[in-house]
Order: C-alpha cells, then structure tokens, then sequence
C-alpha cells in the first residue's frame, strides 16, 4: 500500500484535530511539526486558553453553522465514551438583552442568542426560559446541555490519540509554508503541507493572510463551581467586553471572561478588566462565591489572555500549490475553533484526500 506523506503545521486544536482524523487512515503518515505544543502558554498559542465549550456562533445556512453542527455528535461520543479526554456535559444557559445587538459582543453573540436558534434540534434539552422567570434587563434566555473541555486534558489527548496511531510530533519553526514539506519524519519530501497556524499565517511566508486579525481575550481561572455554564450578549462595561462563565472538566477550575478586543495584541491582563469581569460574574451567578461575599471569595488560580485568530470572511479551509507544494489550509477559526473543530478538520481531510488523488492522477 502507497505511504502519503503529510506533515501538519500547528498543534492548536485544529490542527491536532485534523491530524487525528488523518491518522485514522493507516496509509496516511504524519508528522505534526509546530513551534508551541500542548503544555505551553504563549500569547502566539490560542488553544490552552480558551473556554472551552459548545456555544453555537454560526448564523443558519453558513458553513460556521455546518461546521459547528457537524462537531456536536463527535463532541457528544467523546464525552459519553472517553472520560480521560476531560470532557464534560454542564448545563447551558445563555442571556440576551436587545440593546446589545449593534455592540461589538451583541454580534458575535446575536446566532447565540436567537429565540428560535439551529441548534435547538442539535444539542440536547433544549428550551426557552419563560418569561415571567426572566431575570431584570434580560429579553430572552434559552437552555441546553453542553459540553465543557479542559484544554489542558484534552489537547494532550488529541497528541496521544495521534500518536498511538502511529504519527510523530517534533517542534519546528518555518518562514515559509513550502519549507515545511522537508519536515517529514521518513526523510522525504511531504506529499501534502495542512497549515493550521492560526493567527501566525498572518506572517507565514507564502502565506501572509492580511484578512487575520487578533481578538484579544482575558479570563480568570478561579476554583469556585457555580454550577452550570452561563453567558450573556454583553455588559455596560463596554461594547468590547462580555460574561461568560464554564466549569472545566476533571478538575481544571472555573473560566471567568471575558473580553472581545478585536486588533488588540496585549499579552499582559488589564488588572481593571479582571475586576470588572470578577464583578459581574458574582452578579449574575452570586452562588460562584456565597453568600453576601465578593470577590474576595474567589479563590483564584492564574489570570490569563488569548487571542482569538478572527478572519474577515470566515476561517480558510481551502487547497492550493505554493512553489510546488500542496498546502491545504485549515485556520481563522476566531472564537469557535474547539465548536466547529470537527466539522472543520473533516473538510480540510477532504480536500488532502481530492489533492493526494490529484498527485496519483498526475502520475497515471
């Protein structure tokens, strides 16, 4: 049986997800070659930092629904029968105020936040909060079940899934995306590059996607458990902020956000952003610390900031040659890549298998 030769750039959650995909396939080879891996913390590395949960974004009819539809069921099974890939079922509830429609955080939350959503057929136990249980200022709140993931759990299980189906990881820095073909563990020139960098394809020779931007996120991972998973379409903090609160799986602590700070690079947290953003998670969820007490009942375990690789038009998942080699693109996911993750990797293995058979055509 013919060997394809794919090497994987980038070790965030799609990348790693498309390489498990691939290696499920024992003709494909691969080699994920990344500068960061799952146990680091850096600003340029998205994926330790977020949530992460299952918040559908899309709006109907998009491909960021489609892909968002088509991640719930591999989530769901990964739950239901992988309890070491630290994932989680909690309860949902998501609250939205009209007023917040035209803010920077009220269109990133308006699919999230429709009385009549897509999803409502996809994740389970889902219903519309009456409206005389609304809580003040609130115009309509909906709830479902979904899944939290402890990122530092789960990434490391995507590596050893990829691993135990035979793929080799190795650290590597590229300047240009066709240099990665010669990343290959067997020595030999890769048949197919998939670029998962994320926000660094921004700077990526051959690449240099200027429609990337950052959209700067800060949390709080605390050790208090509300309970349940909770987010709101904005605050009156500022258009650029929002509320979100999750609690990670198998131990990882509770995620307090947040902040949506588009074209904002500051690595360090804003210590005013993470009391505003303490404040008004106590408010909405006062259970998080007891009764009567503030802020100094939470028990804080680190402060941390991500930056979310937004994309004007919507994440690149698309195949093209770059001085002679086959480069599939998988990246730009913004805010969703753990949600869409799945129905992302799976078209990006889609177009590796269309390029390979190409290859092969090619030589007939």
């Amino acid at each position: 049986m013919a060997t394809n030769n794919i090497v994987v750039l980038g070790a965030g959650v799609s990348g790693l997800t498309t390489a498990y995909l691939l290696s499920q396939d024992p003709s494909n080879s691969i080699t994920v070659a990344a500068k960061h891996m799952p146990g680091d913390y850096d600003i340029e590395y998205c994926s330790p930092w977020a949530g992460a949960n299952y918040s559908p974004m899309g709006h109907p009819g998009t491909n960021h629904a489609k892909w968002e539809r088509a991640t719930w069921e591999p989530l769901k099974a990964l739950t239901e029968k992988h309890p070491e890939a630290g994932i989680h079922f909690q309860e949902s509830i998501i609250h939205n105020r009209k007023k917040d429609q035209e803010t920077t955080t009220g269109k990133w939350f308006s699919a999230l936040v429709s009385e009549n959503p897509w999803y409502k057929d996809v994740v389970p136990d889902f219903k519309n909060v009456p409206k005389d249980q609304l809580p003040p200022g609130i115009d309509n709140a909906q709830v479902f079940t979904s899944v939290c993931i402890n990122t530092a759990v789960y990434l490391p299980w995507l590596v050893g899934q990829c691993r135990k189906n035979g793929a080799v990881f190795k650290r590597a820095v590229f300047k240009h995306v066709s240099d990665a073909a010669s990343a290959h563990h067997s020595g030999k020139p890769a048949d197919v590059v998939v670029n998962c960098t994320g926000l660094s394809s921004k700077k990526l020779g051959g690449v240099l996607d200027d429609k990337l931007y950052p959209a700067r996120g800060q949390i709080i991972v605390v050790r208090n458990e509300p309970g349940r998973m909770v987010s709101m379409s904005g605050t009156d903090d500022g258009e650029d902020e929002v509320l979100y609160m999750m609690t990670r799986a198998a131990g990882g602590g509770t995620i307090l956000g947040g902040s949506y700070q588009k074209h904002q690079w500051d690595p360090l947290p804003d210590p005013n952003l993470a009391l505003r953003i303490m404040k008004r998670a106590i408010a909405i969820c006062p259970e998080l610390v007891g009764k009567g007490q503030g802020i100094e009942g939470l028990d804080i375990v680190r402060h941390g900031v991500g930056l979310r690789p937004l994309r004007d038009g919507g994440p690149r998942i698309e195949a093209e040659k770059i001085q002679g080699v086959a480069v599939v693109h998988n990246y730009g996911h913004g805010g969703f890549g753990y949600q869409s993750s799945y129905g992302c990797a799976a078209e990006a293995v889609r177009l590796v298998k269309e390029t390979l058979q190409k290859k092969v055509q090619a030589k007939l």
